[in-house]
């Protein structure tokens, strides 16, 4: 069982949602789509469904063309972040409801209802009518009422986003175990890297429409093809820096210049540094870190970290500092950044070194 779109477009009015794009996705495989807001997550989503038509290139499923295919002939289910339940029914009703639709009799119903709510852990729950139930609890009725039609591809356009922290971290851990449960193809939407990560399996990462990436989610993390799929996953994004190797020196572009120790394999010429915010540190944190001092603007306390947002002759960067800091704003904060972090790109924003921790990894 897979599924394939081959130089798949979406043109709306002139301008293009979604570039022509090849996917491949296999069977009993959890696959994320990381994006910001506006990068065509929910447009690819449509066009895997069938609820949009592209406007070039098909949508192969199981070695079929079902680019015309109405959605209805296709075994899809989709769940969308504003989860909808039938109030006037009970949850084993609204489980029930596609089935229903579908013509299936009563006792293969109440078979397959049963053993999606118990899935799902809704069992208890089977009388009750949605409004009597947590968010949490209403989302998985939402979320039942999918995989009971046993769908092949089930979609999920960031179905955790309107829930507080716990629900979302409570069900952030049962989705993995409900995929594996249904063998079916999982295509999962979400603005978070931290979810990406937590969800593992494959990562797409989305840029303008655009595809950058599309492999193993650690493998996506560790080493981005570009400075672009770095930026998307990177939560805060990734900082840059340009410099410059020459010989055995790198100099950044602030002409401070250190040895190039960790890179000395790199040819001479011009590159972007990368590095996450939560490589920087505010005390030294290994023999050969580089010391930058860059003028603190703003700090964030966030209960057990501390964003710190910095400008580095006119470059914003963000930290991630652990623990609270209680720091002077308007002035030069001291910080350092262990090499082995350090991503280069070229100056067309292509992967040149990964960093080398992330190559080790």
């Amino acid at each position: 069982m897979t599924l394939e779109l081959k130089g798949v477009s979406k043109i709306v009015e002139g301008q293009v949602h979604i570039h022509p794009t090849d996917l491949t996705l296999e069977r009993g495989t959890m696959n994320v789509l990381l994006g910001p807001t506006l990068s065509g997550k929910t447009s690819l989503m449509r066009l895997m469904a069938g609820l949009d038509r592209p406007a070039a290139g098909k949508v192969v499923w199981e070695g079929q063309d079902v680019t015309g295919m109405r959605v209805q002939d296709r075994r899809v289910a989709m769940v969308y972040q504003q989860f909808v339940n039938y109030p006037a029914m009970t949850v084993f009703d609204n489980i029930a409801s596609p089935l229903r639709l579908m013509g299936v009799d009563r006792a293969e119903i109440d078979r397959r209802v049963r053993e999606t709510a118990e899935m799902m852990r809704l069992t208890p729950m089977l009388e009750r009518k949605p409004l009597e139930l947590s968010g949490g609890q209403q989302q998985r009725c939402a979320l039942a009422r999918a995989l009971v039609k046993n769908a092949g591809l089930v979609l999920l356009d960031e179905p955790l986003a309107n829930l507080d922290y716990k629900l979302r971290e409570e069900l952030r851990v049962e989705i993995p175990r409900i995929f594996e449960e249904s063998g079916a193809i999982f295509v999962y939407a979400t603005t978070e890297p931290e979810e990406a990560l937590l969800l593992g399996g494959n990562t797409a990462t989305l840029w303008q429409g655009r595809v950058t990436q599309f492999g193993p989610t650690p493998h996506v993390y560790r080493q981005p093809v570009d400075a672009t799929t770095a930026r998307v996953f990177s939560d805060p994004p990734m900082n840059f820096l340009p410099v410059t190797k020459a010989g055995g020196q790198l100099t950044f572009g602030d002409g401070q210049g250190v040895p190039a120790a960790t890179l000395a394999g790199l040819a001479d010429g011009r590159y972007l540094a990368g590095f996450r915010p939560n490589h920087l540190e505010i005390r030294q944190n290994a023999p050969d870190a580089i010391r930058f001092e860059p003028r603190l603007v703003v700090t964030e306390l966030t209960g057990s970290e501390t964003f710190i947002h910095l400008d580095h002759h006119g470059q914003r960067w963000v930290g991630l500092i652990h623990g609270i800091h209680d720091l002077p704003l308007g002035r030069s904060l001291p910080v350092w950044l262990d090499p082995r972090h350090i991503y280069i790109f070229d100056e067309d924003g292509r992967l040149v070194t990964p960093a080398a921790y992330a190559a080790a990894a």
